[in-house]
C-alpha cells in the first residue's frame, strides 16, 4: 500500500510516496500552490489519480502535515491546512490523516545541507523533503511490531 506524504504551503506544496510496501517513505516533487486550500487540494488530487495507472503506483491513504507551533498552539496555516486536508478528502475519496509536522522544515533543511551546498537547489527541494519527512515518521508511529525472538 503506497502512501502520498504532503507538506502544504500557501506557495508550494512538497509531496513525497512510500515504496509499494509503505515502509520507506522518498520526496517525490513540489508543486505550485493553486491560490486557496480547495484549489490546491484539486491540484493534488489530479497528481495522484493520474500517476495511480499502475496498481503498484496507486496511493492508498494520504498523510498531511499539520503546522504547530512548539508549544502545541495553531499557527497561522493551520486553517488553511484542515481545509486543505477536508477538500483533498472528498476530492480524492481516499483516507487523509493530519500529522504534526514541527520541525520537519528544519530537520529537511539540515539533512539536504550535508549533500547539497548551494542555497538555491536545497530551496528547491526542501518541500518534497519535508514531506518525506512527515511521510516517514507516521509509516514509522504505525509500523507492526515485529514478534520476539527466541534469542
Amino acid at each position: 500500500m503506497r502512501w502520498l506524504g504532503v507538506d502544504y504551503g500557501r506557495r508550494r506544496i512538497g509531496l513525497a510516496r512510500s515504496d509499494a510496501s509503505g515502509t520507506i517513505a522518498r520526496p517525490w516533487q513540489a508543486v505550485a500552490a493553486a491560490g486557496t486550500p480547495a484549489a490546491s487540494a484539486r491540484l493534488v488530487a489530479d497528481l495522484v489519480t493520474t500517476t495511480g495507472a499502475d496498481p503498484d503506483d496507486a496511493i492508498a491513504a494520504i498523510v498531511v502535515g499539520l503546522p504547530r507551533r512548539l508549544n502545541g498552539d495553531d499557527t497561522d496555516l493551520t486553517p488553511d491546512v484542515r481545509a486543505f486536508a477536508a477538500a483533498l478528502e472528498t476530492a480524492t475519496g481516499l483516507s487523509v490523516s493530519l500529522v504534526d509536522e514541527r520541525l520537519t522544515s528544519v530537520e529537511a533543511e539540515s539533512r539536504l545541507a550535508v549533500r547539497e551546498r548551494d542555497w538555491r537547489r536545497r530551496k528547491a527541494q526542501i518541500d518534497a523533503a519535508a514531506a518525506a519527512i512527515v511521510l516517514q515518521d507516521h509509516l514509522d508511529a504505525f509500523a507492526p511490531t515485529p514478534p520476539a525472538g527466541d534469542d
